[in-house]
């Protein structure tokens, strides 16, 4: 166990750091890029549907349909989130976690195309269809890429590399809001380029990630491909003692037999995964209503009524971004210092309190001078807890909380809850926001706070701990150790020793 214990204070090698740089670049990146990408010109795409509508009938659209159909254009990319995320388990366990990246850039690269076209083709049906692609996209990258970090990494680096994908979802925020600028890209000759340009790191990624490993586990526990496996974590670790590694993850594999592979359905019906899937779902519902979105697909709306001057809306925007990409940045080092749940406690609460506070400062900007100030304070307030916690976490503990066998049905449930609850928010927070107003925040403070409590009253820490710890703690939770032993996912766990 001497060989066992250096490895696990082993640091990251540069096969490994690549790897998370190329897959989060690759695939994380283009969520985040997609998701603020038509914020900024979305003037002038509306223009653009106006225009073109008229060219098609001689007349304008109407006001209502023209907001309809922008609101289905935004909402058609967290729609694709949620077709993708549905793919996850079919894909991964077929093509494998890197396969699945790189088949994956395909519902890139052609939308990226048509989206760049759409003006010269006069179609805004082109936009709609690319935006529904791009979401599959992001749906499965989402999904798989913190499956695949979750994998490779060693469980002293789990938390960290699992909140990289985060960490590009927001440096694709920025570099979209930052190429949005007036000045830039959004204009009416720039956007067709600015949509386009999320087909980049897609090519990028399928030039370069052929070049690095596939998840030993995927290869050892699917693919029963044990040469492979040790290849492959011999490259990540950087060394030739990997043998207690390859036995940790026979263990969880053996662990799993009874089980075999665990689908949706079954999921849903094991008592000893009750209270993992009920932790997911609540956190991925937490993440998505708690109003983030709502934040970024109108944040120049939510500046403009805070007293912001138009031409100024898009530095404070661009700022927040960045103030997301600097929080995100010190989660990633101090996820394995604090803990996830210390780090989801924090976050949410921090949340909640800038949404209530945001709700009185919007009632009252009208009659205290100085009140949108603290909107805007409010709104940055808010992006600093949720890129702490509620962001980056919630991905990490799927792959944290759930054995091989049942994780790609857990990420498929997982990014379905993300994405329908985001699909959600895209789609109705227009019109709660016109029925509303400034009240419309309030929808946001409940459900922070209850997720709040969800996460304080049951989920455990798992920083430093092996899969199969983890999993015992659920099964104390569960309370499932002498219930249908035959029907349960852990049957026959091995006896945990102290330095595992």
């Amino acid at each position: 166990w001497k060989e066992k214990n250096v490895a696990v204070k082993e640091g990251l090698t540069l096969v490994l750091a690549l790897a998370t740089l190329i897959a989060a670049f690759g695939s994380s990146f283009q969520y985040g890029y997609n998701v603020a990408a038509i914020n900024s010109p979305a003037e002038y795409m509306k223009q653009f549907y106006n225009d073109t509508h008229y060219d098609r009938t001689g007349g304008y659209m109407e006001s209502y349909s023209l907001t309809l159909l922008w609101s289905v254009t935004v909402s058609m990319f967290p729609f694709g989130g949620f077709v993708g995320s549905l793919l996850v388990g079919p894909l991964v366990n077929k093509l494998g976690r890197k396969g699945t990246l790189l088949f994956n850039n395909i519902f890139s690269i052609v939308p990226a195309i048509l989206m760049g076209c759409s003006k010269i083709a006069k179609s805004f049906e082109l936009i709609i269809i690319s935006r529904l692609l791009v979401g599959i996209c992001a749906g499965l990258s989402s999904n798989v890429v913190p499956m695949y970090l979750g994998e490779l990494a060693p469980k002293n680096l789990r938390g960290a590399l699992g909140v990289v994908p985060q960490l590009f979802i927001t440096v694709g925020i920025l570099v979209a809001q930052i190429f949005g600028l007036r000045n830039l890209l959004a204009s009416e000759e720039g956007w067709p380029v600015l949509l386009g340009l999320t087909g980049v790191p897609a090519a990028l990624q399928v030039l370069l990630l052929p070049f690095f490993p596939e998840s030993p586990r995927y290869l050892l526990i699917q693919k029963k491909d044990e040469e492979g496996a040790k290849n492959a974590l011999k490259r990540l670790r950087g060394w030739d003692a990997v043998d207690w590694e390859v036995e940790e993850i026979r263990q969880e594999d053996e662990a799993e037999k009874a089980a075999g592979f665990i689908s949706v359905v079954k999921l849903f019906q094991m008592r000893s995964l009750r209270w993992q899937l009920l932790s997911i779902i609540a956190l991925m519902a937490g993440q998505q209503l708690s109003g983030v979105n709502a934040i970024y697909y109108y944040a120049d709306q939510i500046y403009v009524s805070a007293g912001v001057e138009e031409n100024q809306v898009q530095y404070v925007t661009a700022g927040t971004g960045a103030v997301n990409v600097v929080m995100t940045v010190c989660a990633v080092f101090v996820v394995e210092l604090l803990g996830r749940r210390l780090l989801l406690l924090l976050g949410f609460s921090v949340c909640f309190l800038a949404c209530c506070v945001l709700t009185v400062a919007l009632s009252l900007q009208d009659t205290i001078s100085w009140m949108p100030y603290i909107s805007i304070v409010c709104v940055i307030v808010y992006v600093v807890g949720h890129a702490l916690g509620p962001s980056p976490i919630p991905a990490l503990l799927i792959t944290e909380i759930f054995l091989q066998s049942s994780r790609p049905s857990a990420f498929m449930v997982g990014g379905s809850v993300h994405w329908l609850s985001n699909f959600v928010v895209g789609l109705v927070f227009p019109f709660i926001q016109e029925g509303l107003g400034s009240y419309s925040f309030i929808i946001f403070t409940v459900i922070c706070l209850l997720t709040t409590i969800y996460i304080f009253m049951i989920v455990p820490e798992t920083k430093g701990k092996s899969f199969i710890e983890i999993n015992q703690i659920f099964v104390k939770m569960n309370k499932v150790s002498d219930v249908h032993p035959e029907k349960e996912e852990l049957k026959n766990l091995p006896p945990v020793s102290s330095e595992q």
